[in-house]
């Protein structure tokens, strides 16, 4: 299973790609559905290719689906929670083919099954997975009924299913109108209290680790359960929605409905956190932010949570100098064609640094120029007292597995929000708050 990072890496790439025309596929197979049933409908696939107007798409679509098959082959039965492949012509280079093939175990049960060909590959399953770390609790109820759930990403799962025992609102022959009422009364106060339960151990069952309550429903009962005080005070609940359905329907209309209520719950997340982090930062308190300073902390345990803008995109180099076997490790980020360099560190401080190169490396640690293109001559210059390039790799896999094995929390944030932006730019997109100093 990949780490969240690589998960977000290969999506990102993936969504770079482009088809020359709608000759990239997307295949995804449910968790416990049967491979060769797949391949059967790729072979159908196979068949209907031929009838492709384009001789170059044609070409490339029966390619594709064929390399699908023979990695198809491979596999005995479906992955534990599915299998999501991508393939086509990745080339950007008119008339010349690169048929490539891509592969992703989800996180999360896969719930969809599906044969996809555009000029672009379907990723939004794999990102919403991707995105999902926070869990909530749902109940779609009215009078009579009541679905209890949990929401993880796009994964929705029942945990119980209720039915009320309270009387109908038309009453019996030979019962007084105000014994009546309070039967029904107490028939819907116990089915609140019954609903409530079952919320409150499913929340002790996960540790009180779910991030709220969203109740919907047809009818008004869903707001007399909302203001009922059967609920454990660690329960807090989000908001309350009209939906047509009790059932499983009903719980995806309570999705859909709440878009801009989870929404707001991931980006309060992110300022908590960035904002605690800019608190720190501001009184020189317990925060690190930059390559080097947060590699170090993460490195020797110091670090307490690890953040990460999810644009970021580092990478590093070991370089040398064949002459003389100085050795640097260049840390920089691409913006556009420039290497915007953030942190270097001298590998061999025993051999002597040639004229301008300390200069260099104290300007670009002391992060001094705002400048991508300054920076990028300061990339080159070092460069150039290091030209042979002898090893590049991901700077980011290599903080996040420094944090694995110091039991780190890793927070991702979003380039997009406000906060996001501001700790991207403002701090490299990378910082760390410190359990000590």
């Amino acid at each position: 299973m990949k780490n969240e990072y690589s998960l977000m890496k290969e999506v990102k790439q993936l969504r770079a790609i482009r088809g020359q025309g709608t000759e990239l596929i997307t295949v995804y197979i449910a968790a416990d559905y049967p491979v060769f049933e797949t391949m059967g409908k790729l072979r159908e696939e196979l068949n209907q290719s031929s009838n492709i107007k384009s001789k170059q798409t044609r070409t490339n679509v029966t390619a594709a689906i064929e390399k699908i098959l023979s990695y198809l082959k491979l596999f005995r039965q479906t992955p534990k929670n599915g299998l999501a492949i991508y393939a086509g012509n990745i080339s950007d280079i008119p008339g010349r083919e690169s048929i490539e093939l891509f592969s992703i175990e989800p996180p999360l049960p896969l719930k969809v099954n599906m044969y996809r060909c555009d000029s672009d590959f379907m990723l939004e399953p794999i990102e919403d997975m991707i995105e999902a770390k926070d869990t909530y609790c749902l109940v779609v109820m009215d009078g009579r009924d009541a679905t209890v759930a949990t929401l993880k990403g796009p994964q929705i799962r029942i945990i119980r299913r209720l039915h009320s025992m309270a009387h109908a609102k038309v009453r019996k022959g030979g019962q007084s109108a105000r014994r009546f009422e309070r039967l029904r009364e107490e028939g819907i106060e116990d089915f609140h209290k019954r609903i409530g339960e079952a919320v409150n151990v499913l929340y002790a069952q996960m540790d009180f680790k779910l991030k709220g309550l969203l109740v919907g429903g047809p009818g008004p009962a869903k707001e007399g359960f909302a203001k009922s005080e059967t609920l454990n005070y660690q329960v807090k609940t989000l908001g309350v929605f009209n939906t047509g359905y009790t059932d499983e329907f009903g719980l995806h209309e309570l999705v859909e409905q709440a878009k801009e209520v989870l929404a707001e719950q991931e980006a309060s997340k992110e300022r908590v956190i960035i904002e605690r982090f800019m608190h720190e930062v501001a009184r020189g308190g317990l925060a690190v932010y930059g390559f080097g300073d947060t590699m170090k902390a993460t490195a020797s345990k110091k670090a307490d949570r690890l953040i990460i803008n999810k644009e970021l995109d580092l990478i590093e180099e070991i370089r040398k100098n064949n002459s003389s076997n100085k050795m640097l490790a260049i840390v920089f980020r691409r913006i556009g064609k420039l290497e915007h360099p953030l942190y270097v560190e001298d590998l061999t401080p025993e051999i002597a640094s040639p004229a301008g190169m300390k200069e260099t490396i104290e300007e670009i640690n002391a992060m001094s120029s705002a400048s991508v293109t300054e920076n990028n001559i300061l990339y080159k210059r070092l460069v150039a007292m290091v030209p042979a390039l002898m090893e590049k790799k991901d700077a980011i896999e290599e903080i996040i597995k420094k944090a694995d094995e110091g039991g780190v929390a890793i927070d991702f944030v979003s380039g997009e929000s406000s906060f996001g932006k501001q700790f991207l730019m403002g701090f490299s997109g990378l910082g760390a708050i410190l359990r000590y100093k």
